[in-house]
């Protein structure tokens, strides 16, 4: 099979491995492809492309789409990143629950992250670039956000021997308590 598609312990989640073609020229891959993934048991389909490069300790997120909530599947072209969802799916039994992934571009290992799950990562590496496809397009004035470092949620993001860079927008993000479900 063309990819290896792994459940995550959290409904939603799967983590995805493309059979890369590698020699002393360098590599080919499938990143993405309609037919593989579905007979993987994937369906979805995706609108739109989007791409980020940022720098070792930036951390994104933690981001979510309330009325148009959008799966993702991310993956990193060049360096490392810790890449993480956090279930806000109302009633779900892993709600507020997290899951992380490290994404490197030497594996090109993926990782889809459903609709309902509010996401981030933090970049490990000196660079990386970040890309990824959504089910749906971002609308600006339906986003949501949750801090990165709420402890109701407890992520354990790795420790980079100092502080993470964040964006103004991103460190005044609410606590998932001051949200209504």
């Amino acid at each position: 099979m063309p990819v290896t598609v792994t459940p995550c312990p959290i409904e939603g989640l799967w983590e995805i491995r493309p059979k890369v073609f590698s020699d002393r020229r360098g590599y080919f891959f499938e990143s993405w492809s309609k037919r593989d993934f579905a007979a993987a048991g994937l369906g979805m389909d995706f609108v739109q492309d989007n791409q980020s490069r940022s720098y070792k300790g930036v951390l994104r997120g933690l981001h979510f789409q309330k009325a148009h909530p959008q799966g993702k599947l991310v993956r990193v072209i060049e360096g490392e990143v810790f890449d993480v969802a956090v279930d806000l799916r109302p009633g779900s039994p892993t709600y507020s629950k997290w899951h992380g992934v490290t994404l490197d571009g030497e594996r090109q290992n993926q990782f889809y992250i459903g609709e309902g799950f509010a996401h981030g990562f933090l970049v490990l590496s000196d660079v990386a670039v970040f890309a990824y496809k959504c089910t749906d397009f971002y609308h600006p004035e339906d986003e949501g956000g949750i801090i990165w470092d709420d402890p109701v949620i407890g992520i354990a993001w790795p420790d980079l021997g100092g502080e993470y860079q964040l964006s103004d927008k991103d460190r005044a993000l609410p606590r998932l308590d001051s949200l209504s479900r």
